[in-house]
C-alpha cells in the first residue's frame, strides 16, 4: 500500500514543543486547520473542519514527546482506515519530525494533491516551531491552496 512520508528537522525548539503542536488542539489550529473538534486521548475522536466537510479521526495512540497516531474512521474515502503517523526524535542537534499518512488503497491523484498539500502544512509547522515565521493553517488568511482541488 502506497504511503505519504515527510522528514523535517527543526532547530531551536525541543520535542514537548513538536509533540504538543501535533496533539493538541491548539497545536493542530496552529498549523493545519483552525477548526478542531475533539479529545486528544486515546479511543477519542477528532474532528477537523475544512469548509463544510473534513475527516474523523480516532486517536490509537499517544507517546508524549515521541510519537502521535490517528486512524481516519471518515471523510474522503481515500482516506478511510488510513493512518496519520507524528514520529519525533532528537538527532544531531535537532528535533526531527517524521510524518507518515500511510495505508492509501491506491496511488491516485488526490494521493499526489495530499502529498504536496502535507508538505506544505509540515513545512508550515516546521518554520513556526523553529521561530522563523507563523505557520498558514487552513482557514486563515494566510492559507495558501495549492491547486483549486475540491475534493
Amino acid at each position: 500500500m502506497p504511503n505519504i512520508v515527510h522528514r523535517v528537522g527543526i532547530l531551536n525548539t525541543t520535542s514537548q514543543k513538536v509533540y504538543d503542536a501535533v496533539a493538541t488542539k491548539d497545536g493542530i489550529e496552529s498549523w493545519w486547520t483552525l477548526q478542531v473538534y475533539g479529545a486528544f486521548q486515546e479511543g477519542d475522536v477528532l474532528q477537523f473542519k475544512f469548509g463544510a466537510g473534513g475527516p474523523d479521526f480516532e486517536v490509537i495512540e499517544l507517546i508524549p514527546n515521541k510519537k502521535v497516531v490517528w486512524k481516519c474512521i471518515s471523510g474522503p474515502s481515500e482516506w478511510m482506515d488510513t493512518f496519520i503517523e507524528f514520529n519525533i526524535s532528537e538527532q544531531d542537534n535537532e528535533i526531527v519530525l517524521l510524518f507518515k499518512h500511510s495505508e492509501w488503497k491506491e496511488e491516485v491523484e488526490f494521493m499526489n494533491h495530499c502529498s504536496t498539500q502535507w508538505a506544505y502544512f509540515i513545512m508550515g509547522l516546521k518554520d513556526k516551531l523553529a521561530g522563523i515565521r507563523d505557520a498558514k493553517p487552513y482557514g486563515s488568511k494566510q492559507f495558501e491552496p495549492i491547486s483549486n482541488w475540491s475534493k
